[in-house]
This record gives C-alpha cells, sequence and structure tokens, in this order.
C-alpha cells in the first residue's frame, strides 16, 4: 500500500544512499522503497516513521545534501508528520552490550546553528545541552583525546571544531579527564557517532556535555570551517542549539568581547594552595619488554610548588612520576608566600586566555626568578616570557593538534607535540632580555622553546605531558629534575 499524500518518487533515492550502517545501526532493519509500501500503512507505521528519521541523520552527516535527496527526504517527512499526527519527538534507544545504551537520538527541532562574525553560518544538528553561547572559533586536529581535549582549561572561552570526521564513537571515561568537567565552550564535529562502543565508556559524549551544560553542533562540514579560520584567522563564534536564527547567532558573535585582554586564568585557578596526591596514579601504565617505559628511578623527591594557570591533571601525574612532590598554588599567589613553602622549584603551568592580561603572575615569577629553577609550559611560557621583559603576540589561528613539529636548533632533534596555544612569544624580544630561542615550531618558525642565558629557567611552547598527543618531549620532566637536583646540591 502506497503512503498517503507521498509521491513513490519521494524515496526513490532511499534504496541508493548506501546507507549500510544506518541499517546496521536502527536494529539491522533496511528501510527501502518496498519495506516503506508495506510496513507504512500497517501496524508499524510509528516504527518506521522513527526509522526515517533516523536514516535522515545519518545520510546528512554521513555524506551530506547531494543533489536533492535531502530536500526530497524532507518533504516526505513533512507529509508523513502531517499525516500521522506524530510529535516532534522521535529515537533510537539499544540498551544491548557493548553499547551502553546509546545508540542514537534525533529530534526535528534539534537544529544547531553555528555563526561567526564575518557572517558565515553552518547549520546542523545540537547534542549536548540546549544553550547559546559565544566564543573564539579554533580547530584541533588530533584524531583521538576529545575528552581530555574538552577538559583542558586551556580552552576555556573558545569554541572547538574537531577536524577528525568522527568523533564520540569511544564514549567517555571517569579517568581521562584533565580537569573537574568541560572547560571548552562549544564543541563542533561532522559526524557525532551514534554507537559508543568502548569497555571503558561511562557515558557517550552528548550525554557528558549534556551534564555539564556544553552544546554541540554535528552534520557541520569541518572542513570549510577549518578553512575559513585558516584563511581569516580565529573568529568570533556563536554556537546555539535553542533554535535562534542565523542572523540573530551573526549578531551575538559580532557583539562577544574576545580573548585579547582578558584574563581567564582566574576563571580556572585553584582557589586554595593544596598537595597534589597522585595516589596510585603514580605508575604508568607499561609492558615489560616493550618500549612503554615505567617510572624512571629517583633516589631522592623534591618539593615544587606548581601555579595553576589552568593545570592539567596529567601534568601533575608526570612531575610525581619524575621524583617531586606537587604544591599547587593559586595563580596570584605573592612571591612571599611561595618562598614560605620553601620548594626546590618553580613549575608554571598551561592556562587559557590572553598571557599579557595576567600581569600579577609576570610580576611574581620575575622575583622568583633568580632563586629557583623554573619550568614553564603553553601559558606557563609566555609568563617566563613576560616576566623576562619580552612581549607575547596573537597568531592567527593558532597551534592546536597532536602533530605539530618542533626542531630544537641546540641538539637537532625533531618532536612531534601537542599544542594548544594562540598567543606565541616574539623572538627578537626575547633575545634582548637574557633568553636563548632553543625550539621552533616548524609550520611557521614560531619560538617553541627558551632557556634563561644564566639561570636554570627553561619553559616551552607545546605540551609535553600529551594527552592527548605523543610521548616525543616526555625527557623534558627529567631535564627540569636535573636542573632542581643540580640547585639543590649547589
Amino acid at each position: 500500500m502506497a503512503c498517503p499524500g507521498v509521491e513513490e518518487s519521494e524515496f526513490n533515492f532511499v534504496s541508493e544512499a548506501r546507507l549500510l550502517r544506518c541499517a546496521h545501526y536502527a536494529e539491522a532493519v533496511f528501510v527501502s522503497t518496498a519495506s516503506l509500501e508495506t510496513k507504512i500503512g500497517g501496524a508499524e507505521r510509528d516504527r518506521t516513521v522513527d526509522l526515517l528519521h533516523a536514516m535522515q541523520a545519518l545520510f546528512q552527516l554521513s555524506y551530506g545534501p547531494r543533489k536533492g535527496e535531502e530536500r526530497r527526504l524532507s518533504s516526505g517527512l513533512r507529509q508523513l508528520e502531517s499525516n500521522f499526527s506524530r510529535s516532534s519527538f522521535f529515537g533510537l534507544r539499544r540498551s544491548a552490550e557493548p553499547y551502553h545504551g546509546f545508540a542514537l537520538m534525533v529530534t526535528l527541532n534539534d537544529r544547531a546553528v553555528l555563526a561567526f562574525e564575518d557572517g558565515s553560518v553552518f547549520e546542523g544538528f545540537a547534542f549536548g545541552a540546549k544553550r547559546t553561547v559565544v566564543g573564539e572559533g579554533v580547530f584541533n586536529t588530533s584524531m583521538t583525546g576529545y575528552q581530555e581535549i574538552l577538559t583542558d582549561p586551556s580552552y576555556l572561552g573558545q569554541i572547538i571544531t574537531m577536524t577528525t570526521p568522527m568523533i564520540g564513537n569511544y564514549g567517555v571515561n571517569l579517568e581521562d579527564v584533565e580537569s573537574n568537567g568541560p572547560k571548552a565552550t562549544g564543541f563542533v564535529c561532522r559526524e557525532l557517532s551514534p554507537i559508543v562502543s568502548n569497555w571503558r565508556s561511562s557515558m557517550p559524549l552528548g550525554d557528558y556535555l549534556a551534564e555539564h551544560d556544553i552544546p554541540g553542533i554535528s552534520g557541520v562540514d569541518t572542513r570549510a570551517i577549518t578553512k575559513l579560520i585558516r584563511v581569516h584567522g580565529a573568529l568570533k563564534a556563536c554556537l546555539s542549539t535553542e533554535g535562534i536564527s542565523a542572523e540573530e547567532a551573526v549578531e551575538k558573535a559580532k557583539n562577544w568581547e574576545g580573548l585579547v585582554g582578558v584574563d581567564y586564568v582566574k576563571e580556572v585557578t585553584t582557589k586554595e594552595i593544596y598537595t597534589y596526591d597522585p595516589g596510585e596514579e603514580i605508575e604508568p601504565f607499561t609492558v615489560p619488554g616493550t618500549q612503554l617505559e615505567g617510572s624512571p628511578e629517583r633516589t631522592e623527591r623534591f618539593p615544587i610548588v606548581a601555579f595553576d594557570m589552568g593545570v592539567k591533571t596529567n601534568i601533575l601525574r608526570k612531575l610525581a612520576r619524575h621524583g617531586f612532590d606537587v604544591t599547587v598554588v593559586p595563580a596570584d599567589t605573592p612571591a612571599a608566600k611561595v618562598r614560605e613553602l620553601n620548594p626546590k622549584g618553580v613549575f608554571i603551568s598551561n592556562g587559557p586566555g590572553d598571557p599579557s592580561a595576567v600581569t600579577y603572575a609576570h610580576k611574581t615569577i620575575a622575583e622568583l626568578m633568580p632563586d629557583y629553577p623554573m619550568f614553564g609550559i603553553c601559558m606557563g611560557h609566555q609568563v617566563i616570557t613576560h616576566a623576562l621583559g619580552a612581549e607575547t603576540m596573537k597568531l592567527p589561528f593558532g597551534h592546536r593538534g597532536g602533530n605539530q613539529p618542533v626542531k630544537n636548533i641546540e641538539t637537532g632533534v625533531v618532536s612531534i607535540t601537542a599544542q594548544n596555544h594562540g598567543f606565541a612569544s616574539t623572538k627578537e624580544a626575547l633575545e634582548g632580555c637574557g633568553a636563548v630561542v632553543t625550539e621552533y615550531n616548524l609550520n611557521d618558525q614560531t619560538v617553541a622553546g627558551i632557556r634563561h642565558k644564566d639561570l636554570p629557567v627553561f619553559s616551552v611552547q607545546y605540551h609535553p605531558e600529551a594527552s592527548p598527543g605523543p610521548h616525543d618531549s616526555d625527557p623534558l620532566f627529567a631535564h627540569f629534575y636535573d636542573l632542581v637536583a643540580g640547585a639543590a646540591e649547589a
């Protein structure tokens, strides 16, 4: 029996769409033109409409609209909605292992919009929280590690576009977070995986973001978004899952104050001094007989102070594994308080926002620099830059991903590094302030590492702790230990 009010031609494309995985996800039922004719008028019509909506979502996510198929399918679905008086809610859910209760949930009203200050607009599917946010539009080229990226405090104030096409396939677990929850302002992906399959998964990515009030959008052309940012630089952006118009979203993006000159560190730094307790995490995962190495053998442990500018958990974990007892202090802790703690070294962490805005940290680090070995990562590197009297600059679109090549010009070693920053230090100013530039980013020749000419102070513009990313630069923690040990013996 034909569908009342809908021409058969409306569904001709279904059998040609090659949606084999859609059939698998939708409980292995492949809805073809023939099955429509037999099912649509029977008792399973509601289920068939659900499957059609699921197919629409997966078709749009996987292949995008082509040759009018999306228009024809939407037209047919509107007719079905009208004829059968369906509500705006529909979906599929699968509870059997190993899918952890998540297959696919979509709603007719779950549309999202991502708009940029230049007027560019991308419309897609909403997931996560129902909310409208503004932030800096950036992209990340990492193929895995979306959970660590989302929970990295350095992403505060930013709407992240992942260049890897499918995100969410291994879900979210409670162990791999880099802070006490997602810090990114919004999240963008080409395809949100409709299933979760990983033995460590605790929940789907969409549920995790909803729980933490972070909106997401999928089904958009992330290659076009990435190219837009590459060509025009990081742009002010608005992401809405509340159904606002594209025009309203563009205006919100234009009206956002931006990151430059704003202190975001104060939003993520610890409020109180505490001692990091690694617990069982002190020993890394290793396999005997392989290149996966355990913790280095340390005959002595040294107390250090770590300035929390937005520190990632794995940084503290790495410091503990390399022989340090870590006391974490707020970013605005004065030098006198640090001296009271009697550390043997000082570490300055990563963090969000404009490094020029945290002038209180510049002052403190400048006061402590003559007296303690120091190691800075990312924001820490930039704080040391300012403490020396040099400047930082805003990069066009920044470096974000786990595949950034860095060359040490003193050793000739090239490392593949994890990076996440939108600002960089200026070479000429550093060399005029007693610093030696030791490393460069091979993609654009920006400064990636420095050391002081006379003091045991060094810093890098990347993440040696990875998480996510390669471990090429892990020896920097051992180098910091050697500096601290040497100063303690002096």
